[in-house]
């Protein structure tokens, strides 16, 4: 059978062709990702992506020898900012992180305006943290966190858009404090409490003295009042297990009873 040999060579080629055309033409994309294809250096969209739109996901078919894909991925990137030194407004040294939340919106864009979108991001994010905390106050960095979040994110976002990129939130970590400035903050933190506590004490005492004196004004308009506190203070002593009890009487009264007691004054004209 001399045409058997000849013909099974011809079968392989044709194989090994079929293989080497599926391995280069033909990708397939998850959900999550997309392609930038380049056709002959520049882009180009897929030949062939039944249910996706553009270049992705699913089945991707490229030319070979023609078309180069890189793939994008549209999942959100949580990106750490590593700690940068800052001095602040009010001339104060501190080491602050962050992390910074985004995703690439515009795959072209991604891939042809910027070498590495991802570095590049980072790079964004380091130096827009550091002008932004620089413009602003230790105590603003502490209380007003929330408002200098949304201004990095505003900033960086519009950096980024020419590259595709959408920054969706930017979250300051940790600020870390010199040792000397958290000793000064502790004793500033400690005298506002001990401030706080001499308001609330000079509260309660003009609340008493306020009370005292509507008692003392209504106990000088019904004299009657004030045996009745004798009487209830005599009662609430009796409660109590003390052998001696001194209870104060009014002045008035151990005169008219001394008075009673007393001998009388002599008469005129009596013998003495």
């Amino acid at each position: 059978m001399p045409g058997t040999f000849p013909l099974s060579i011809t079968a392989i080629v044709i194989l090994v062709a079929f293989l080497y055309f599926v391995a280069t033409a033909v990708r397939i994309l998850n959900e999550y990702e997309r392609a930038v294809i380049f056709r002959f250096g520049r882009l180009a969209k897929a030949i062939f992506n039944p249910g996706g739109e553009g270049n992705g996901p699913g089945i991707v078919l490229l030319i070979p020898l023609m078309d180069k894909m890189v793939r994008v991925s549209l999942r959100i990137v949580a990106m750490d900012v590593p700690s940068q030194d800052v001095i602040t407004k009010d001339n104060v040294s501190v080491k602050v992180n962050a992390v910074i939340y985004f995703r690439v919106v515009t795959p072209e864009s991604a891939i042809v305006e910027v070498e590495d979108y991802l570095y590049a991001t980072s790079q964004m994010a380091q130096t827009t943290l550091r002008s932004v905390l620089g413009e602003s106050e230790l105590d603003d960095l502490l209380s007003e966190r929330e408002q200098i979040n949304h201004k990095l994110q505003r900033i960086i976002d519009e950096h980024t858009d020419p590259w595709g990129i959408k920054v969706t939130s930017v979250e300051v970590k940790h600020v870390d404090l010199p040792p000397e400035m958290q000793r000064a903050m502790a004793r500033q933190a400690e005298a506002e409490r001990e401030k706080r506590a001499k308001i609330i004490h000079a509260e309660g005492e003009l609340q008493a003295s306020e009370k005292l004196s509507e008692a003392a004004r209504i106990m000088a308009a019904e004299p009657i009042t004030i045996q009745l506190r004798y009487l209830q203070t005599l009662t609430e002593i009796g409660t109590e297990q003390s052998s001696i009890i001194v209870f104060p009487l009014p002045i008035d009264l151990i005169a008219s009873l001394a008075n009673r007691g007393g001998p009388s004054p002599p008469k005129e004209g009596a013998p003495t």
